[in-house]
C-alpha cells in the first residue's frame, strides 16, 4: 500500500464539477492499493501517516504529526501510484489490486483515520476526480508499507 502525503493549507476534491471532499490543512493522501495489501497493511499505514511528524512546532521544526498540529486528511484513490514503470513507455496497471478489493482497503483506511480522531473527507473511488490543493512547503513524501 502507497500513500503520497502532501502537507497542505487547503485540499478539495470534485466530482463533476461538485465538491465531494475537502479539509482545511492538514493531510492530502493519494492512496495506491496493491494487490497484496490487506487490513494489516491499511492499519499500519494510516499510523506512519497519522504519525508522520511533517507540521512545524513552535521552533519552526517539522516535529508534529497531523493530529498534533490540529489537521485533517483528505484521502483520493489513486491507482496510478501501484503502476510499474520500469519498461518502456506506457505503464503497466498488474501491481494493483482489483477494483472491489481496492476500494474496500481505501473505506478501511480511511476509516482508521477516523478511529484514531482525524477528521478525514474522501474522494469517490474510481471517478474522474479534479484535486486542487494549496501544498504548504511544499511538503511531500512518499510512504509505503
Amino acid at each position: 500500500m502507497i500513500a503520497l502525503i502532501q502537507r497542505v493549507l487547503s485540499a478539495s476534491v470534485s466530482v463533476d464539477r461538485t465538491v465531494v471532499g475537502e479539509i482545511g490543512p492538514g493531510l492530502l493522501v493519494l492512496l495506491g492499493v496493491e494487490k497484496e495489501d490487506d487490513e494489516k497493511r491499511a492499519e499500519r499505514l494510516a499510523e506512519k501517516v497519522l504519525g508522520y511528524r511533517i507540521f512545524s512546532d513552535e521552533q519552526g521544526k517539522m516535529n508534529l504529526n497531523v493530529q498534533q498540529a490540529g489537521g485533517s486528511v483528505l484521502v483520493v484513490s489513486q491507482f496510478t501510484l501501484a503502476a510499474d514503470t520500469q519498461k518502456g513507455m506506457r505503464p503497466s496497471f498488474s501491481r494493483g489490486a482489483a477494483p472491489d478489493e481496492a476500494n474496500r482497503l481505501y473505506e478501511y483506511f480511511s476509516d482508521c483515520c477516523r478511529r484514531q480522531g482525524v477528521t478525514t473527507a474522501n474522494g469517490r473511488f474510481a471517478a474522474d476526480m479534479q484535486v486542487a490543493l494549496v501544498n504548504d512547503g511544499p511538503v511531500t513524501f512518499w510512504l509505503q508499507v
